[in-house]
């Protein structure tokens, strides 16, 4: 099945755009990106980002077909029509995914945003903090089906700044059930790649943390102020899917 999506295009983009792509949680949809202001946000900034909120759903993840999808029906149409540059955000489970896209296709995606991301399960996350964090932590033998262990694995890897290595930035609420695993992906990147604030695992917090991330400029000099700004609702915007590769 492919993945349907609500695109938003930035007023006046002209060529080599860059395309932020939303991924939600378990229990979230796209339309939930537009609800929560979240697209809005930066349209006000006037960012010039084209948008596109995906609905990934749980199913995707339980049947592996996620990276597969995302690459076939959003990532490479995206490319094939004129966006340069792929930025990913994803929240709670849809963290996870983005990352786990980012360690495969390190070539597509120049950063990744997380929101209280999903990263593993409560006992592997206690496993490398029993180890005393990642310089003792190791992933040992990893299956090609353990997801979590080799995304951990890749984590412990990263080094901020380094040939392929897409940007990462976290935000997380500091009283969210994945806090822990936050705080151990904020021992690997830069201070000023972290937001914690109080909060919980809610829309609330998130949006909170959505503002707080677009506030430190994250895209730096890739983004130019578009010409014009739009009213955003859930009128404004296209739901559809998103056609397959020309060479597919």
């Amino acid at each position: 099945m492919s993945m349907t999506a609500i695109y938003d295009a930035a007023p006046g983009a002209g060529r080599d755009r860059t395309l932020l792509v939303m991924l939600p949680g378990a229990k979230a949809r796209a339309q939930d990106f537009v609800e929560h202001g979240f697209v809005r946000q930066i349209r006000e900034r006037r960012l010039a980002l084209d948008v596109v909120a995906v609905d990934a759903n749980l199913g995707h993840y339980l049947e592996r077909t996620f990276n597969t999808q995302l690459a076939h029906d959003i990532i490479g149409p995206a490319l094939a029509g004129g966006n340069r540059r792929i930025w990913l955000m994803g929240i709670s489970l849809g963290g996870m995914g983005a990352l786990t896209y980012a360690r495969e296709h390190p070539a597509q995606i120049d950063g990744v945003i997380l929101i209280a991301p999903f990263l593993a399960t409560r006992g592997m996350i206690a496993e490398v903090t029993r180890a005393g964090g990642w310089s003792g932590w190791l992933p040992g033998i990893v299956k090609s089906d353990d997801d979590e262990r080799q995304l951990l694995a890749w984590i412990k890897a990263y080094r901020p700044g380094s040939a392929g290595m897409p940007d990462l930035h976290l935000g997380y609420g500091t009283d969210d059930r994945f806090a822990d695993a936050s705080k151990l992906l904020a021992q690997r990147l830069p201070a000023g790649h972290v937001v914690s604030i109080a909060g919980d695992h809610d829309w609330t917090t998130w949006s909170n943390l959505w503002q707080r991330l677009l506030e430190r400029d994250l895209f730096g000099g890739d983004i130019s102020p578009a010409r014009a700004t739009v009213p955003i609702n859930g009128d404004d915007l296209m739901l559809g899917r998103a056609s397959a590769p020309a060479d597919s």
